[in-house]
């Protein structure tokens, strides 16, 4: 694209420094997926309504889909293929936290914030994390469960049990 600038920038993502080339304009999901090839975060409204794009942004949920590239050179990014055998991932499986699967990775990234940001929360703020993101296939009753029980895990690996 003529009259585009572009820089090539450093992102600390899931651990890594990666370099990558960014216009001006890209948004962390379109980095994220079409130039660095992590795909788990989903485009999909792009307009911050569903939150299937959600990665974690120095340990807060973001919309991807809502944030440049260039803003987040400096901060720590984790996504959804840097939770391999995380809790929450494993407490999703095991109480059939997914139906399509398509808005996991975001529901995932998001309640791994939750987490961190509220080691202990009770379910009224379970229920308003679990606003930021939608899913057209379940009650959301198995959501709330894999969060319940990935807290639980977190306390037992923490020496915390409750």
């Amino acid at each position: 694209m003529e009259g585009t600038s572009k820089a090539i920038a450093q992102l600390h993502i899931n651990g890594e420094i990666r370099d990558t080339v960014i216009r001006s304009g890209d948004t962390l999901l379109h980095t994220l997926r079409n130039e660095l090839g992590l795909s788990g975060a989903k485009r999909a409204c792009e307009n911050g309504d569903c939150g299937a794009c959600t990665v974690l942004v120095n340990d807060e949920p973001m919309h991807s889909c809502l944030t440049l590239s260039i803003e987040n050179t400096d901060k720590m990014i984790t996504t959804i293929e840097g939770l391999i055998d995380s809790p929450i991932q494993k407490a999703f499986v095991e109480n059939w936290a997914i139906q399509c699967g398509f808005c996991t990775p975001g529901f995932i990234m998001n309640c791994q914030g939750l987490i961190n940001n509220h080691p202990d929360p009770d379910d009224a703020t379970i229920e308003e994390w679990m606003q930021s993101n939608l899913c057209r296939c379940t009650g959301y009753a198995e959501i709330k469960a894999a969060i319940k029980a990935a807290i639980q895990e977190s306390k037992k690996q923490n020496g915390k049990v409750i």
